[in-house]
């Protein structure tokens, strides 16, 4: 188990009581042992603790004293304080709004005073203060822990051509820097839960650039991302291949205009050819009309009377002029 301070062989800093300093052959650290040879304990103690999510922490209460009444006093983000005291006397323990069951002793509180959380989560970032009481008066030992959160980093290019790193939900804020560096601009986006979002976008205009690198740096640890670009020549070739479709496309658009009008040519000749049509039929048809009468014995009966009328007509016209 983790933590970042403990003190072996301890004496108490009062006139009135001397006590029996006793010394610790464990640390709560890193296995290393702290010592504080003949030096008077001092009243109150600040260690800013950063811790990595997830992990296992245990905080250190570095006293074990007769007749003492052990307090940890535990403040989160927007939660009402939690204790947890053990009066060595009576060999009792109390608890006041503390929920969080991850947060507990490391064994029994006569055996060990020190409190453990298994595992961290991010709100458990927060103060942690051991409170030793004694006749003489108070004592503490507290722990600023800032729960650390790794960013989850990605790189890529966009349809534009911008290269855009992110480390998102990182704590604290990630910095971004590039390879070459460029025209770039960065924004953070900060969440309700206290991580924090870091977008970078660069481009490398008017610059013969090929690869970039993406650099991250974070305290939980560093990365380097690396993306291969289209160089600024390259793109200019690669619109220059279309030129030859364009120009075929504005060739069959032309071509095709061309049919259209031909076609609508055609269709209109054939119009007006139409609409003359029955003016000649009707101009063929008279001869026809006039065989029709002569061939028609109704129509040949009809002329013998009138040929006989007109005969009758000038025999008396000769009659009269005897």
């Amino acid at each position: 188990m983790l933590c970042p301070w403990r003190t072996a062989n301890l004496g108490l800093l009062l006139i009135l009581t001397v006590f029996l300093v006793t010394a610790s052959s464990s640390s709560c650290m890193d296995g290393t042992q702290i010592t504080q040879n003949n030096s008077a304990f001092p009243t109150e103690v600040n260690i800013s603790w950063p811790i990595l999510m997830g992990k296992n922490a245990v905080l250190c209460c570095p006293i074990t004293l007769k007749y003492l009444i052990i307090t940890w006093e535990i403040i989160l983000k927007d939660q009402p304080s939690c204790k947890k005291a053990y009066k060595k006397e009576t060999n009792e323990t109390k608890e006041t709004n503390c929920t969080d069951e991850r947060i507990t002793w490391v064994s029994r509180p006569d055996q060990n005073l020190d409190l453990q959380i298994r595992p961290v989560a991010i709100t458990h970032d927060g103060y942690y203060r051991c409170i030793m009481g004694a006749p003489g008066g108070n004592f503490y030992h507290g722990y600023h822990l800032e729960v650390l959160v790794t960013p989850e980093v990605t790189l890529f290019q966009s349809r534009n051509g911008t290269v855009v790193c992110k480390a998102v939900a990182g704590k604290p804020a990630a910095q971004i820097s590039w390879i070459p560096e460029g025209d770039c601009v960065t924004e953070q986006k900060c969440w309700n839960n206290g991580t924090v979002t870091v977008k970078s976008a660069c481009h490398w205009e008017g610059h013969n650039v090929s690869t970039v690198t993406c650099r991250v740096s974070h305290l939980t640890g560093n990365r380097s991302l690396d993306i291969e670009l289209l160089p600024v020549a390259g793109a200019k070739k690669s619109a220059k291949l279309y030129i030859p479709y364009i120009i075929l496309a504005i060739i069959l658009i032309i071509v095709g205009f061309i049919f259209l009008l031909k076609i609508s040519g055609c269709r209109k000749y054939k119009w007006n050819k139409t609409e003359a049509t029955p003016v000649v039929e009707e101009d063929e048809m008279q001869p026809y009309a006039s065989y029709t009468e002569k061939n028609n014995p109704l129509y040949d009966t009809t002329n013998k009377v009138k040929v006989s009328q007109a005969l009758q007509s000038e025999a008396g016209t000769s009659l009269h002029a005897l």
